[in-house]
């Protein structure tokens, strides 16, 4: 048997042989999952106070993380997965439709409900008419020529359809069909892609009033007018009422359309399949559910907790997470 020793090798082999160990050295190191510990999270843009309260809590167990929270519209932030092919490790979204809507089954395979909320109409003191509004004729002051108020966009986030939805439970209560068409009609110029955008429009004075989740309206001390339960989605009892009103938005791909049912608010979160970070993933997770930890904070912010919550695809769930669903 013959032994081969470097010294027998030509330069240029042994050259070759080097650039080689050094790339495989390399490549090892960008595929592992635990040799990163940066975590990638896309969050509704009303999630952002809280979901900043929550990733502060969480370095301060793990200081060696480095936290990546990205907010959005929840429709938006889920076409950056499935259109954009962005890497994210957790899905927090204003609405847990949109997770089996649009990353079930092709990019993720389970979801956990984990906190509510309401629509309110939001305002400030220098609001036209702020001292005249009330929660019994918040709908002829908003229709009034000099007055402004902004939405969101229902095409990319919850909040936008959401509001289309609760007007038309209002118009259906109201016995007043023509006051939700004049909505939709009315300062469509001021409709904006997320709903923590309108709130730059109201303290600008661009608009008069917002509709946006209660949570938004405590988390920045604003003024709001607290609709009824029949029209602000909030109350899981009338889901039967809130389905009798919808709203089309886009589907899927360009082109296709969806009928988004109304439905008692629920927040809900996912880990992507592909996660880059998965361990870590879960462990983010499993502090954000916590009731205290990530759940406490969410209810200092004005959305409570509905955990242990209703799951989609639970035998998928991770087993560490599987606590905080219901089957």
């Amino acid at each position: 048997m013959k032994i081969w020793y470097f010294s027998t090798f030509p330069p240029f082999f042994i050259i070759i042989l080097l650039i080689f160990s050094l790339f495989g050295c390399r490549n090892t190191q960008n595929n592992s999952d635990n040799n990163t510990n940066e975590l990638i999270i896309f969050h509704a843009g009303s999630l952002s106070v809280p979901v900043k309260q929550i990733c502060d809590s969480f370095r301060i167990l793990h200081p060696e993380v480095i936290l990546k929270p990205e907010a959005a519209g929840s429709v938006a932030s889920a076409r950056k997965i499935t259109d954009l092919n962005r890497n994210c490790d957790v899905f927090l979204s204003a609405d847990q439709s949109v997770i089996d809507e649009f990353l079930i089954p092709d990019f993720a395979s389970w979801s956990i409900g984990f906190a509510t909320n309401e629509m309110a109409i939001v305002f400030t003191e220098k609001s036209r008419l702020s001292e005249l509004i009330n929660n019994n004729n918040w709908n002829e002051i908003l229709m009034k020529d000099d007055v402004i108020f902004g939405r969101s966009d229902p095409n990319s986030d919850p909040c936008g359809y959401r509001a289309l939805i609760s007007i038309e439970l209002a118009g259906k209560i109201f016995r007043n069909p023509d006051f939700v068409q004049k909505f939709k009609n009315k300062d469509t110029r001021f409709i904006r892609p997320k709903e923590v955008d309108m709130i730059a429009l109201l303290e600008t004075q661009s608009v008069d009033y917002i509709f946006i989740y209660k949570s938004v309206a405590v988390q920045h001390k604003l003024n709001f007018i607290s609709l009824p339960d029949s029209m602000n989605l909030g109350n899981p009892m009338l889901a039967d009422w809130y389905r009798t009103a919808n709203v089309e938005i886009n589907g899927k791909k360009p082109g296709e359309k969806f009928i988004q049912k109304g439905e008692p608010m629920i927040y809900g979160v996912t880990i992507s399949d592909d996660s880059p970070n998965r361990t870590l993933a879960i462990e983010f997770v499993e502090f954000f559910l916590n009731e205290n930890h990530g759940m406490k904070i969410m209810e200092l912010n004005g959305q409570p907790s509905v955990i242990p919550a209703f799951s989609i695809g639970y035998e998928k769930i991770p087993v560490s997470l599987r606590k905080f669903a219901i089957p």
